[in-house]
């Protein structure tokens, strides 16, 4: 496997699904094998695009044309039944966020993932950002000395008819990096409006970690992705203290007590990680080395189920206005 290229189709032609297309586009080790999608026209213009075979059938495209692994890009709400299709018929596959809406269906995916032993990534590519990246390994240095407060600020436009979709489907990002970076959520206590309309469009979750830490996610769908700072994660230690900016844009360090820190910023001619897209470039480079290696992917698929898992103990805590043990 890893002396050849390696056979990648793409099931999904929407907006995302086109950085899904760059990425396997661009690879000399990846033959993009296939676009399937659910519209004809839209699909056969993705793969016209990109050079590659059109299909509207995900079973006539793996019949004919046999992927070692298959990449999957749909609508949020979508993911299921294509994920379960391709699980069954036993090809290795790399999801988007989120992995899922329901837990039964999470706990169906990986049940079967498991029973063929396959390959089964998510795309929590925010773990790529340069600041993230930056932030972890300050923490494995301990220079945050123990963490005691992380939070994490996230708003931005959205809409879906699921009342729950800033929480599942956007913030999965902010539940996924606070684990990432201090390790599991315990309990969870939540606060939501549907203020204006369109579902809770706007959370806060007060944190507890299971190293005792506590913290704090907000997030929003009444707020725009124009504006600056629109993404902040903060995380005190009694050691010191760092902030990342904007995801890719900006990194801060400062030693406890102290005035003068350290700043990372893309330098002028550094386009590759001042780029949010990139960030997917990076997790995809760390994911085919991994399947290359017969090793386990660098964000398996139940990392999607954890910030699944997250998430609804944060409607239970709504909904009966009680703090929630994440089970």
């Amino acid at each position: 496997m890893s002396k050849q290229r390696i056979k990648i189709a793409l099931v999904g032609a929407g907006g995302w699904g086109l950085q899904h297309a760059r990425v396997l586009n661009d690879r000399r080790d990846v033959d993009f094998c296939a676009v399937v999608g659910r519209n004809p026209e839209r699909t056969l213009a993705r793969a016209e695009l990109f050079g590659t075979n059109a299909y509207t059938d995900i079973n006539e495209m793996i019949e004919k044309e046999q992927p070692d692994l298959i990449s999957v890009c749909l609508p949020n709400q979508s993911h299921y039944e294509a994920t379960l299709q391709i699980i069954q018929a036993g090809i290795p596959l790399f999801v988007e966020k989120p992995l899922v809406f329901d837990i039964k269906e999470a706990d169906t995916l990986l049940n079967e993932a498991a029973k063929r032993n396959l390959f089964f990534a998510i795309n929590f590519n925010h773990r790529y950002a340069k600041p993230v990246q930056l932030a972890r390994d300050a923490i494995m240095a301990g220079r945050l000395g123990e963490l005691t407060l992380a939070t994490w600020r996230f708003g931005g436009e959205g809409g879906s008819d699921h009342s729950h979709a800033n929480l599942i489907e956007t913030q999965c990002h902010g539940i996924d990096m606070l684990e990432y970076l201090c390790g599991p959520i315990e309990a969870v206590m939540a606060e939501m409006t549907d203020k204006t309309g369109g579902g809770l469009r706007t959370i806060s979750l007060a944190l507890r970690f299971a190293s005792g830490a506590v913290g704090s996610l907000i997030g929003t769908y009444d707020s725009s992705y124009a504006y600056p700072d629109t993404h902040r994660v903060e995380l005190d230690g009694t050691a010191g203290r760092v902030v990342i900016h904007d995801t890719v844009k900006r990194y801060a360090y400062h030693p406890k007590g102290s005035e003068l820190g350290e700043v990372w910023e893309a330098g002028y001619f550094n386009d590759t990680d001042r780029e949010f897209h990139r960030t997917f470039d990076k997790h995809f480079d760390a994911l085919l080395a991994a399947f290359k290696a017969g090793e386990q992917p660098p964000v398996h698929a139940e990392a999607g189920h954890r910030a699944l898992k997250v998430a609804d103990a944060a409607i239970r805590s709504w909904k009966t206005g009680t703090r929630v043990i994440v089970q």
